[in-house]
């Protein structure tokens, strides 16, 4: 067994443990081996070994890992701030896209995905804490922008996306995720299409999935530290 595939195994096992806990099916949550500035070797030795969904955070090195890998038929998430520049990159090349947080960006990326191509799935990134120094949708400001991605042709609301201060304690950690949770429950009742929550990463996706995410967002864990 490869590096990649040894941690990638480790983490599908935390995942099934915490989902035991919270009395969960595994299968209800997905994996996403972030990817960023990692090669394309080592995500062909993920996907060797199963894994098919990869997230990206930059456009360029993005998009140059699915034309370089277009034959294995991965899935393709891009996790990264949107920059009203690359909306195009993203809307032709990738199939989901998970930080979503402002009305023109909603508007460039269904104007620009492809009719060839499946609506491209949206989560809203919604800053969670409240933090001014990161990106996404205040809590209060999440409805207006899922009734525009609904209404947007080329779209699909899948749901909601966070990234909470890093909290040291499982407890601590569970509090941003039930809020999310909390809002997402609630704007299901406007938005049933609505089945992703993705929150959670290397150092806390225990605690995400004691809160009821469906996707978590694993880099370090399977490929190691950053290039």
């Amino acid at each position: 067994m490869t590096r990649v595939t040894e941690h990638l195994a480790a983490v599908t096992e935390r995942i099934a443990n915490a989902a035991g806990v919270a009395e969960r099916d595994s299968d209800s949550v997905a994996l996403l081996a972030v990817s960023k500035r990692h090669s394309a070797v080592s995500i062909r030795a993920a996907a060797a070994a199963g894994q098919r969904a990869f997230g990206e955070n930059y456009v360029d090195a993005g998009v140059a890992k699915i034309v370089e890998l277009h034959e294995l038929g991965l899935e393709w998430h891009f996790i990264g701030p949107i920059q009203s520049n690359k909306t195009k990159q993203i809307a032709e090349h990738f199939d989901w896209v998970h930080t979503v947080d402002r009305a023109k960006i909603v508007r460039r990326l269904s104007e620009q995905r492809p009719g060839s191509r499946a609506p491209l799935d949206t989560c809203i990134q919604v800053n969670i804490d409240a933090e001014t120094q990161k990106a996404g949708v205040s809590i209060d400001a999440v409805p207006e922008i899922a009734g525009m991605i609904e209404k947007a042709p080329g779209l699909r609301l899948r749901g909601l996306m966070c990234l909470p201060k890093i909290r040291k304690y499982h407890d601590r950690q569970r509090e941003p995720f039930a809020r999310l949770a909390q809002l997402f429950a609630s704007l299901r009742m406007q938005h049933p299409e609505m089945d992703t929550l993705s929150m959670g990463m290397s150092g806390d996706l225990e605690a995400a999935i004691m809160e009821g995410a469906t996707m978590v967002r694993v880099g370090t864990a399977i490929f190691g530290p950053r290039a």
